[in-house]
């Protein structure tokens, strides 16, 4: 689920770019320094959820600054406005296949990618076609190939050192699987 995220923080603005509007240094900064990481947010019943920046979308900057001693850049108060992607347990999400191997499928999720384990891809018998990349679906012969539309259901989430959000998912549950399945065109589900 992608949410407007509101905080507060301080911005460097550094003496290669005084003389610039202050607000348009800080979005570039902010942009640089936030956009595509991955960030903790606070739910309300005290939980936490993880999220990737999509976009550093305002700024609101103090423009009175700190100098602090030994360093020639100004530091501001900021409010920032940041579009979040924030996938939830229990999630449904569309996406597109972009991988097929023999462990599952990588589905493109919009701002990541979220693996679907070749046992979590349909109630039936799947097996790995090396030769075609794909998946089939050994009884009804139905196939899962790059390029096609699925749906599907979160189940995990996690942050995988050096590789980020990790998001795992199931097709095995109804109204969920390749979009041709569920319009009625690849046989029922």
């Amino acid at each position: 689920m992608y949410s407007l995220l509101k905080i507060r923080d301080v911005v460097r603005i550094p003496p290669s770019k005084f003389g610039r509007p202050v607000e348009a240094v800080a979005l570039e900064e902010l942009r640089g320094r936030y956009e595509g990481t991955i960030v903790s947010i606070e739910k309300p019943d005290g939980g936490e959820e993880l999220g990737v920046v999509v976009a550093v979308v305002d700024a609101k900057v103090d423009e009175t600054g700190r100098i602090l001693p030994g360093d020639g850049a100004t530091y501001h108060d900021v409010e920032v406005d940041m579009l979040v992607f924030a996938p939830f347990i229990k999630e449904i999400v569309e996406g597109e296949v972009v991988t097929v191997t023999r462990a599952g499928l990588y589905v493109n999720l919009g701002v990541v990618d979220g693996f679907i384990h070749i046992n979590q891809v349909s109630d039936e018998r799947v097996s790995y076609d090396a030769s075609r990349s794909i998946l089939l679906l050994e009884e009804s012969r139905r196939i899962v190939e790059k390029g096609d539309s699925v749906r599907a259901r979160i189940y995990t989430l996690g942050i995988l050192p050096g590789k980020g959000l990790r998001i795992h998912m199931t097709m095995r549950q109804p109204h969920l699987g390749k979009l041709e399945w569920l319009k009625g065109k690849g046989g029922a589900k």
